[in-house]
């Protein structure tokens, strides 16, 4: 992973979370896109929405092939709720990795 290893990477992936927390209503940035495909990651959800004023996350889970049930969870610190759905695994890694380049966010090495 172009020598960036999985500390930098999860360090790096956390400030921004913080910062697009801070910053969400930044239209150019599309943090709340963010924010969603963290959740779809962790839960491999789908129809995620975070609305930000009630603090409450709506999604779909998988239950079987191809069956998703609707789930809504009150969410009242977000900021700590997408930290805690970061994975180590290499393939959320690479995904994060990713993520991080389209907001160019760049490792220091």
């Amino acid at each position: 992973m172009n020598g960036i290893t999985t500390p930098e990477i999860l360090n790096d992936l956390k400030n921004l979370i913080s910062y697009s927390i801070i910053n969400k209503n930044i239209e150019t940035a599309n943090f709340q896109l963010l924010h969603k495909e963290l959740v779809k990651r962790y839960f491999d959800a789908r129809k995620v929405s975070i609305n930000y004023e009630d603090h409450s996350i709506d999604l779909q889970l998988p239950v079987g092939d191809n069956k998703y049930t609707n789930i809504t969870f009150e969410c009242q610190d977000l900021e700590r709720f997408l930290k805690s759905c970061l994975k180590k695994d290499e393939e959320s890694l690479f995904f994060y990795q990713n993520l991080l380049s389209q907001y160019n966010v760049v490792s220091a090495a």
